[in-house]
């Protein structure tokens, strides 16, 4: 029996050194029972102790990140003796957000690996201050002890190098990273090739600052956030500007730490002052409004206008289920691109108002249906929808209501290539506001272009008293289908940009011969030479005076137009010069209205091509993720997008939608500064 109890004493004395000080083992407090920790070290052949701090939380609590966040606080160490030089490494943390508060931390086990100069007793000791959290909050003090002459236990060298693969790379993720300031916001851009799929933001503290959650919103290869900053009692914003930021960002696994140093607020990235939801509101119903009055909407109204006047025995009943039911296809429509719209969000998509025309397939069926109008406007056939729904679609009437339907919704769609005034800061909101804002403000769109529908369905004697049907009509019909006809080959036009000029004409050519060859079945070939004839003669008439007027040519664009990006502003701003920017797109009306009203006059001309003015062009006609994050950083939706920069507006000052040589003028003037 002396003999064994010898033996396990020896046993014991060769055991207790290894497992109690290269690894502790799992502490537990009794005080806590929802956290157990364990500290282990590896002596290196530099001197430097590796330290591997293992945390296991049961489910429901969590710790902290080294910036906790808006709570919390993160773990420390309190060391015995000599303070030892340590480099404690974080592992990517996680986002958490309780009752309107945000924090940054881990669930379940995590292992700190820390990398420590060894001090000269060779014992390293001290109070690991752990806090966890649930439902409450616990801080727990775990004292240990390390003899740092153990050797290491089995299978350190492997966790501790599978806990360096939890840390954030120094790069490979961004391929750009900037920041701007404004009072009380902070702005991150950052570019990734690769394309973003479920991007993170963690931000630690800065000084006498706190950080709310960020707001991300992705736009093909680039990432901004717009994080929120006050001071430490929530109030007042310190100045950023100038300061030295540390962050990780992270996607798909992938995590990089980086710091960037806080610049002014960058052109183009602060987004505009909030607006309060009434007024964009009432912007909405306003710019909803006013696209009656674009040529967009033209064609449809005057379908509109043909359907009622060739009912026969029209009442006041029938006029006001026509119009409502035109109106209910309006608003029902606006829905429709709202929910369009939240998909694209939820996919991390392009959002902007009228992107669906930067697609072939869409323009080549638009064109279509407009062909099908103006043939049936023609008297060519009639349209109708399928047998289910038994209702008229186009110029006929009738009793039914899904015709009238169609008609108001075909005019919204119509009305997505124009930007009316109040309509892009309405849509600005809206699509970066929250999904419920977002769905508000696109009713109210709706409504607001429906309201000419509604006030003739709540006063139907405005159409009963247009004059009653009679050979005139005829005419008009055909004025109709001719401006319905112009549309369809003007949506052909943009097809070029995408399948090419030969092609196009190819189209152009076979739907002309078909209405030529549809128009002698119906009406005889005498017609249908003369239609011919007429056609001949109105081409030549136009190609005639764009000959005569080819000499004394006075809508050239003598403007030198370079490629937009952020580097030419950053650029242009530095050599103190003037930078004019022009976001356009061929399928956007207004775009075309304020080329030929406004940048082709004589004098708006002579002011961009000024040696001190550098004009910049964006084309949004094709998907294009830089120009959409060029918008989004502005907080616009829409084209057309005109700003102007120079050392008197360092910012920025964004123009009107609808442009005029007034306001192109004289913002260029203010643009100078005084210095110029």
């Amino acid at each position: 029996m002396t003999i064994f109890k010898q033996a396990l004493l020896c046993l014991l004395w060769l055991w207790l050194p290894f497992a109690g000080a290269a690894d502790g083992g799992w502490l537990r407090v009794p005080d806590n029972p929802h956290a157990r920790v364990r500290f282990r070290t590896a002596p290196q052949d530099n001197g430097d102790v590796h330290l591997l701090l293992d945390v296991a939380l049961e489910k429901g609590w969590k710790t902290y990140w080294r910036s906790p966040g808006e709570g919390g606080v993160a773990p420390s160490i309190a060391w015995r003796g000599a303070e030892p030089t340590v480099n404690w490494q974080w592992p990517t943390p996680q986002r958490f957000d309780v009752a309107g508060i945000t924090t940054q931390g881990y669930r379940g086990d995590v292992s700190f690996p820390l990398q420590i100069r060894a001090p000269a007793s060779g014992t390293l000791s001290g109070v690991l201050t752990l806090p966890t959290c649930s439902n409450v909050c616990i801080l727990t003090d775990y004292p240990f002890s390390l003899d740092l002459s153990a050797p290491a236990a089995p299978g350190f060298a492997h966790d501790y190098a599978k806990a360096q693969g939890t840390l954030p790379l120094r790069q490979g993720l961004t391929d750009a990273l900037t920041a701007g300031y404004r009072a009380g916001e902070l702005q991150l851009t950052a570019v990734r090739k690769a394309g973003w799929d479920n991007p993170a933001l963690y931000l630690d503290d800065a000084q006498d600052a706190s950080f709310a959650k960020p707001a991300l919103r992705v736009a093909g290869e680039t990432l901004t956030a717009t994080v929120p900053v006050s001071d430490a009692w929530g109030e007042r914003a310190p100045d950023l500007r100038g300061r030295m930021l540390s962050l990780v960002l992270a996607d798909s696994g992938i995590a990089q730490e980086s710091r960037v140093t806080v610049g002014q607020s960058a052109p183009g990235i602060t987004p505009p002052p909030p607006m309060a939801l009434w007024q964009a509101i009432l912007m909405a119903l306003a710019g909803g409004f006013i696209l009656n009055l674009m040529p967009c909407v033209l064609p449809v109204l005057g379908m509109k206008l043909g359907s009622v006047l060739q009912s026969h025995g029209r009442d006041r009943l029938q006029v006001r289920r026509q119009f409502l039911a035109s109106a209910a296809g309006v608003i029902v429509s606006f829905l429709a691109l709202a929910l369009m719209m939240t998909a694209l969000r939820a996919g991390n998509q392009a959002l902007g108002w009228g992107i669906q025309f930067q697609s072939p397939w869409f323009i080549g069926i638009m064109a279509l249906v407009m062909v099908l109008f103006s043939a049936s406007l023609f008297g060519l056939f009639e349209i109708r929808l399928p047998s289910g729904l038994a209702t008229r679609l186009a110029t006929h009437g009738g009793q039914g209501v899904g015709g009238h339907f169609w008609q108001g919704a075909f005019a919204t769609l119509l009305a997505t290539p124009c930007t009316a005034p109040f309509l892009g800061t309405a849509l600005a909101v809206a699509l970066a506001a929250p999904l419920p804002v977002l769905w508000g403000i696109f009713l109210a769109l709706g409504i607001g272009m429906s309201l000419p529908w509604l006030l003739i369905a709540a006063w139907p004697a405005i159409a009963l008293r247009l004059p009653r049907p009679g050979r005139w009509m005829n005419r008009l019909r055909v004025v109709l289908g001719l401006l319905m006809f112009g549309s369809a080959l003007w949506l052909l036009s943009l097809l070029a940009l995408h399948i090419g000029r030969p092609l196009t004409l190819m189209l152009a050519a076979l739907i002309i011969a078909g209405l030529i060859i549809a128009t002698g079945i119906r009406y005889g070939w005498r017609r249908a030479g003369i239609t011919v004839s007429l056609l001949i003669v109105l081409c030549g008439g136009v190609l005639l005076g764009t000959s005569l007027t080819a000499g004394k040519q006075t809508l050239r664009d003598r403007i030198v137009w370079q490629p937009l990006s952020e580097a030419a502003i950053q650029q242009a701003l530095a050599e103190r010069k003037r930078v004019f920017v022009d976001v356009t797109a061929e399928w956007c009306v207004t775009c075309k209205a304020n080329k030929y009203n406004v940048l082709l006059r004589d004098e708006v001309q002579a002011a961009l091509s000024a040696p001190d003015v550098v004009a910049l062009r964006g084309d949004w006609t094709r998907p294009s993720t830089k120009i959409t994050a060029f918008l989004n950083r502005r907080g616009s939706a829409a084209v057309p997008f005109n700003q102007i920069y120079g050392p008197g507006l360092p910012e920025g000052r964004v123009l009107p939608a609808l442009l005029s040589r007034d306001a192109v003028l004289d913002t260029l003037n203010a643009s100078k500064g005084v210095a110029q």
